[in-house]
């Protein structure tokens, strides 16, 4: 997935149409719904899935059978795909920035990177220039870093898209609301290895929208599924490119969304994972 252009964007603009099952109600206003957030809610989504396009990341993990019995025999059925967790290597113990970074040359390595990369290019921190400049060049290899931080401030900076999703010129939230952009990997695959490359899909749910009494965006799920090319370069595994899509989607669940005050808290209290497996 290419991102050294404008043309980039247009065309990953067709893949992110992600339907959020919302409340009667406004979820954070109290008011009803009005008869047009329906065509609103769906532009905001669109608007979010290039957001999504942009920055990330985990990849459907497939399941083995979890057929057991009391005696184990040899007979029993393998799983035909690792599955995603702890094999008892310790997560890297270094960071670059706020970037866990130095992860083994491994196949291993290589899912643990595109998890915590995915993470940090789906952070909210992506919406402030100077934390976005850190992140890209962390994460993606020297070569294409440059093109892709150029193609990125050009969708971050437009004030008709931040605008769309709640933001000030600058990124950052109204007064009141608390802006939440986060990525939470489900599990991660790899499809294709060679020495100093490896491709790995990452499955994993997205939170985006603003939380606060007066939001029009309140916080909505999205899942997705993240090919990232991975590069080994200057003593670590880097992106050098990647795919997205929507998806696998799980069924929802008749849940009562939260309280604006109750995800705020959640927000600000819960924080994020080093991924490794």
């Amino acid at each position: 997935m290419s991102l050294g252009d404008e043309q980039g964007y247009t065309d990953y603009g067709d893949t992110g149409h992600t339907r959020t099952r919302l409340p009667e109600g406004d979820p954070y206003g109290g008011a009803p719904r009005r008869g047009g957030r329906r065509s609103s809610s769906r532009s905001l989504v669109t608007v979010v899935g290039v957001v999504v396009l942009l920055i990330a990341a985990i990849a459907f993990a497939n399941r083995g059978d979890d057929a057991s019995s009391d005696t184990p025999t040899n007979k029993q059925p393998q799983p035909k795909a690792a599955p995603t967790a702890p094999t008892g290597t310790k997560p890297v113990q270094t960071k670059t920035g706020t970037i866990p970074s130095g992860f083994p040359h491994t196949q291993q390595g290589a899912e643990s990177a595109a998890a915590n990369y995915a993470v940090a290019l789906g952070s909210a921190e992506m919406f402030n220039a100077a934390w976005r400049h850190q992140i890209v060049n962390t994460v993606y290899a020297a070569d294409v870093a440059t093109s892709k931080q150029s193609a990125m401030d050009s969708a971050y900076s437009s004030e008709k898209f931040l605008a769309n999703i709640g933001l000030a010129k600058d990124g950052s939230a109204p007064k009141g609301q608390t802006f939440v952009s986060r990525v939470i990997p489900v599990g991660t695959k790899v499809t294709s290895s060679e020495t100093d490359a490896t491709t790995v899909e990452v499955w994993y749910t997205s939170l985006f929208g603003l939380s606060g009494e007066a939001s029009k965006n309140p916080v909505t799920e999205s899942w997705y599924t993240t090919t990232y090319k991975l590069k080994w370069a200057g003593g670590d595994w880097k992106v050098a490119d990647f795919q997205q899509k929507d998806g696998p989607v799980p069924v929802g669940r008749d849940q009562t969304a939260s309280t604006a005050e109750d995800m705020t808290k959640a927000v600000e209290e819960y924080g994020g994972f080093t991924y490794a497996r």
